[in-house]
């Protein structure tokens, strides 16, 4: 039987009566018609699940009793981070929701010499509340308990500047890449990958990400759509090094 699962953005303990986000309740209530008593699984994005039994169904609020925490669903070994080139209209929200699913650590929305989605700090900040709302919900079919970061769309060299030298590796998605993933030949626990938006990387975009110690990585012979190379990369990560 499939489980209800549902985000609640807020600490959960045991005993704990919560009432559950508005949306999420009126789905309970009206599209799924869970009555009180019915079993549902709260998580608050820390890595674990918290059974929950429901206490209440009124017309604005719908309250839940928290049960024992449980571990849920182990993250991936392998801690990867997407810099993502801002796409346009409905493929970010494709990225950020199969890249969730996928394991994705971290998201980081970039703006390269390429991308033609412009946010001025208002539409930045409505957008990224967005796309955490739509990681939310890719946790939630998926089985994933810690929900991914995602960082405000910041300028790819901003974003090159914060890097540490914690041994990650270091990877950006270019035709002309030198490697492919299966030649990695291993990975260490974490790695960057860098993905540039609908027409690719610029020539100062490729030159900032090699000064800052990128391999180009390749997927075969053709060339992908944005939307499609960072997922297929992903994937490819997953299976090789991580937990596929």
């Amino acid at each position: 039987m499939r489980q209800i699962r549902i985000h609640v953005d807020s600490p959960l303990a045991e005993g704990a009566e919560v009432t559950l986000p508005e949306q999420a309740g009126e789905h309970v209530a009206r599209v799924l018609r869970l009555g009180v008593g019915d079993a549902v699984v709260l998580f608050d994005g820390s890595g674990g699940d918290f059974p929950a039994t429901l206490t209440g169904i009124a017309r604005r609020a719908v309250t839940a009793r928290v049960g024992a925490r449980r571990e849920a669903l182990p993250e991936s070994p392998l801690r990867l981070t997407l810099a993502q080139g801002i796409a346009r209209g409905e493929k970010m929200d494709l990225i950020v929701q199969k890249a969730t699913e996928l394991g994705v650590a971290r998201i980081v929305p970039i703006i390269s010499e390429r991308t033609e989605v412009r946010l001025d700090a208002e539409r930045a900040d409505k957008r990224l509340a967005h796309w955490r709302a739509v990681a939310v919900g890719a946790c939630e079919q998926s089985g994933r308990a810690r929900l991914p970061q995602i960082d405000a769309p910041r300028p790819l060299d901003a974003w090159l500047a914060t890097l540490a030298g914690d041994g990650a590796a270091r990877l950006a998605l270019l035709p002309e890449g030198e490697t492919a993933p299966r030649a990695l030949g291993g990975l260490p626990h974490q790695a960057l990958l860098a993905v540039g938006p609908e027409g690719g990387f610029g020539e100062r975009d490729v030159a900032a990400l090699r000064a800052a110690g990128f391999a180009g990585l390749r997927l075969g012979p053709r060339i992908l759509r944005t939307e499609t190379a960072g997922l297929a990369a992903l994937a490819a990560l997953q299976a090789l090094y991580g937990d596929f």
